[in-house]
């Protein structure tokens, strides 16, 4: 009977998540400039205790994969990927394929609620001193710069090679052939 009142709790607990995640999924800056707003609290925290430097380091790694996974291709075109029994679609490469809009590998809202989520846990990770474990930051800043900057070399390499944009810049609108063309007008006699 115990574990029923649970189960319930937990479903009203998910459904209530769920139905505020539904409410603020159009609102994509907004959802980003909390984000934003959120990292820039946890690096005051961190810099103002001077310390959990390892917590600022785990989260910067995390986020960088989650980047690549967002900047990546759902179906990746590169040759070591394909297999000649697989019918996956391909990014066209040249002008004359047919046109296929850029499927990430990791949605844009997944790739904010994760953020979201890795953030709030950041931040409460800061609460218990246990988790300040002593660290050399500078080298720990200096290995994040290095490695973010390889990573996004290499994606960048591959954008260029396979000829993708992974960003999109709302609807393009084409304009019709209303020069010199103008409407039948009808008369009421």
């Amino acid at each position: 009977m115990d574990s029923n009142k649970n189960v319930s709790s937990f479903n009203r607990l998910e459904t209530f998540i769920q139905y505020y995640l539904d409410r603020i999924t159009p609102f994509t800056i907004y959802r980003w400039l909390f984000n934003l707003f959120l990292l820039i609290i946890l690096f005051f925290r961190i810099i103002y205790l001077q310390g959990f430097y390892i917590i600022a380091y785990g989260l910067g790694i995390f986020l960088l994969n989650q980047l690549i996974l967002f900047l990546t291709p759902k179906f990746d075109p590169s040759p070591s990927n394909i297999d000649e029994d697989d019918n996956i679609p391909n990014l066209p490469t040249k002008s004359t394929d047919e046109f296929r809009p850029f499927m990430r590998r990791l949605p844009e809202f997944k790739f904010w609620y994760i953020t979201f989520k890795a953030l709030i846990i950041s931040f409460i990770l800061t609460l218990f001193p246990i988790m300040d474990i002593p660290v050399f930051w500078p080298i720990l800043l200096i290995y994040f710069i290095i490695l973010f900057l390889l990573s996004m070399r290499q994606r960048i390499i591959h954008m260029i090679h396979y000829k993708y944009v992974p960003f999109t810049y709302g609807k393009i609108r084409y304009e019709g052939k209303n020069i010199g063309q103008q409407g039948i007008k009808f008369s009421t006699n």
